[in-house]
């Protein structure tokens, strides 16, 4: 986790564009991969922490096959970190206190939504957003559909671009004493 925090903080320092956005694998029950982007809103050492609708594509993967992989990529750098490991929704609450601290527009945009379904049109979304801010001018309720994910690390890769393809790959394993072993891979 300490050396994810110093590339995160040099990727912010370095001016990336959403430092905080990975590309996020998850598979099917049979096995078939999908991957998309989502922007992780908590890391720390209980784990990486993403919000998406449950019924999405990548909810439904993951109620099936829990397992995910992210990926971190900071052109700016030259440098990638590719993380692998179970995840679990996290708590009603947790979600619920995040989902409250997002733009108005982001929360009634994610009550709108069903997310990787055909919706009819882009008015019909634009629409049905318009009716649930008429009918929620306060606050926008949290949908039962919508919460986060923590996914748990149980491998880090580091790489680092180097000139003539002689990159950098540290891969940071469990190791048996409760810390990590690291390994350097051939590029």
């Amino acid at each position: 986790m300490r050396q994810f925090e110093l590339w995160f903080a040099d990727a912010q320092r370095a001016g990336a564009f959403q430092p905080e956005a990975a590309a996020v694998a998850t598979a099917t029950p049979d096995g078939a991969p999908s991957v998309r982007i989502v922007l992780v809103k908590q890391t720390g050492p209980d784990g990486f922490v993403f919000y998406t609708n449950y019924e999405s594509r990548k909810g439904g993967e993951l109620a099936a096959n829990p397992r995910a992989a992210l990926m971190f990529h900071w052109e700016i750098l030259g440098r990638v970190v590719r993380l692998e490991g179970p995840v679990q929704r996290t708590t009603r609450e947790k979600s619920a206190a995040y989902a409250h601290t997002r733009p108005r527009g982001s929360q009634l945009s994610a009550l709108a939504s069903p997310q990787s379904r055909p919706i009819p049109s882009r008015e019909w979304l634009e629409e049905r957003a318009g009716e649930l801010a008429e009918r929620h001018r306060d606050q926008v309720p949290l949908g039962e559909n919508w919460g986060g994910y923590r996914l748990t690390p149980e491998r880090f890769e580091f790489w680092q671009h180097r000139t003539s393809r002689m990159h950098d790959r540290l891969l940071y394993t469990p190791a048996p004493d409760g810390g990590w072993r690291i390994e350097r891979l051939a590029p």
